[in-house]
């Protein structure tokens, strides 16, 4: 391995300490550089199925992960009156469908992460990355606040919006395909009855409106998504972002006016536009890119969270095979790794439409093809739409270190 190992890792969402622990087992020391003061609690319901089940399950926290699962009976698109059209229970699919048998609130996940990679990783909290400089035997890095520091290989792990992407490999526009669909999404006290389901109400005009069970009896996590041309609301205020919120839903129905009233209290308040990313190539000279920056799926598919995963363990398990050689180990990261990110980025049966429907008929035509999807025939070919975390061939690599380490991971307190 070269003399220098030490890895920058940018973004402690899910992929960055993902990656930093398996980097860690791969011989090299790691370093997490996070825009936010703390890692980032709340957010809303994620699940694991598939492969990133497997590698969990190699860090030794698939137990944990079932013991933050929360109990969900599944999901059920509802009318204005909050009657349900159709539903697909948990269990559809062996537990593989729109809900899945482990679904954990992404603040506990992501803790989850933090905590197995925080005694053998250094976090820089409340700093970001201001200039990526590449030689041969190394890249210096200049932080908004810390002092430039020298690093082996740089891993861009920070999202849709990446500051690493754009330093080293392209513009945002050269990258990213919008779906002219924002999406808004925080945690509320809402007095709605879910009797534990995921609920989905559309309005004519693209509107989304949706309801899950928190970890609370008193915790909602509420969805807003609208349809709008590409206008740069992501880089709005939030009070910018509320008011758009405001107007585009006044008078939609159901229960949308109670999320809409409790969001300016919202502590986990999340506003962006969804769409995906596409690159070439995901690694350039000593600088590469992880999960969303590199290859983000967006929310339609689905797959966000197994790509960020699963992409971590492949990245690390390369370079350990390599010994540590990024020449060698990043070209064979891409090469297991784009197979598995071409089938995530498969946008399901009617995309965008099929999402957020612009009007009544395609709004009832879409509960309609849930109903059959549980049905035979149809139940044949929907099964195709849940099995994608599951294609790919997760290597074992003998020369990372696999051996458990649960009893070495600090228990946290997931409320």
């Amino acid at each position: 391995m070269e003399e220098n190992i030490n890895v920058l890792i940018s973004g402690a969402g899910i992929a960055g300490p993902v990656a930093a622990y398996w980097l860690r087992r791969a011989g090299f020391n790691p370093t997490v550089v996070e825009r936010a003061p703390a890692p980032r609690p709340g957010g809303q319901t994620v699940d694991l199925r598939g492969a990133d089940r497997t590698v969990i399950e190699r860090m030794s926290l698939l137990g944990r992960m079932r013991a933050l699962s929360l109990e969900q009976k599944g999901f059920a698109y509802v009318d204005k009156r909050g009657r349900i059209t159709a539903r697909m229970p948990a269990d559809a699919f062996g537990g593989k469908g729109i809900v899945s048998d482990i679904e954990l609130l992404r603040g506990d996940l992501c803790r989850a992460f933090y905590e197995a990679s925080l005694s053998r990783t250094e976090y820089l909290f409340n700093d970001s990355i201001t200039r990526i400089e590449q030689d041969d035997s190394g890249v210096t890095v200049e932080f908004e606040k810390a002092k430039s520091r020298r690093f082996a290989l740089v891993v861009g792990a920070d999202g849709l919006h990446s500051t690493v992407r754009r330093l080293a490999f392209a513009a945002e526009s050269d990258c990213l395909q919008p779906f002219d669909l924002y999406t808004s999404w925080f945690t509320a006290a809402l007095d709605i009855d879910l009797d534990g389901w995921f609920l989905m109400y559309n309005a004519p005009g693209g509107l989304v409106a949706s309801a899950r069970p928190g970890r609370g009896t008193d915790e909602t996590k509420a969805g807003l998504s609208f349809r709008a041309p590409a206008l740069m609301y992501e880089r709005a205020s939030r009070l910018a972002q509320e008011e758009v919120l405001r107007k585009r839903f006044a008078g939609a129905g159901w229960e949308v006016d109670r999320p809409l009233a409790a969001m300016s209290q919202a502590i986990d308040f999340y506003f962006d536009s969804v769409g995906q990313v596409h690159l070439e190539r995901w690694a350039r000279n000593r600088v590469v890119l992880l999960g969303d920056a590199g290859y983000c799926p967006s929310p339609l598919p689905g797959l966000g969270t197994s790509l960020a995963i699963v992409g971590a363990y492949i990245l690390a398990g390369e370079l350990s095979a390599a010994d540590g050689d990024h020449r060698v180990a990043f070209p064979h990261y891409e090469e297991r790794m784009r197979p598995y990110v071409s089938e995530a980025q498969k946008i399901p049966p009617g995309g965008v439409n099929g999402y957020a429907p612009m009007s009544a008929l395609m709004v009832r035509m879409r509960a309609l093809s849930m109903r059959w999807m549980t049905r035979w025939p149809v139940r044949l070919l929907a099964a195709d739409l849940f099995t994608k975390a599951d294609a790919i061939d997760l290597p074992l690599y003998q020369s990372l270190d696999l051996s458990p380490t649960a009893s070495s991971v600090p228990a946290f307190d997931s409320a």
